[in-house]
């Protein structure tokens, strides 16, 4: 077998293996919104605002691998994206502290 079919069939496994990868990725992807959609939805309405902000404050984690995309010196479009996931998930983490502040505020005993 020569150096030429060597890679002719190293590029056909690289791509056999991409696409494998992607229809893997794709399916969790599926799997994620169907057991997402029924989590929510079968949440009874007393125990949905305080999972939603603690939701929201989990949603922390996403910062550290925005940091760590926004982290190499030079500039192109992953420090851009992560840039852009710190700036939203800082407000998603701020609005699920302000959500159960005022959803404790409403258990307070009135003076």
């Amino acid at each position: 077998m020569g150096p030429a079919k060597i890679l002719e069939a190293t590029d056909t496994a690289l791509a056999t293996a991409s696409m494998s990868t992607l229809i893997a990725l794709f399916t969790v992807f599926i799997l994620a919104i169907f057991v997402g959609y029924y989590v929510v939805w079968n949440v009874t309405s007393a125990l949905h605002s305080p999972l939603m902000s603690v939701t929201n404050a989990i949603s922390s984690v996403i910062i550290v691998g925005a940091l760590i995309a926004a982290g190499p010196m030079e500039l192109n479009f992953s420090k851009i994206m992560g840039f852009l996931a710190v700036v939203l998930a800082s407000v998603n983490i701020f609005g699920g502290f302000i959500v159960s502040q005022r959803m404790l505020q409403m258990f307070r005993k009135k003076d």
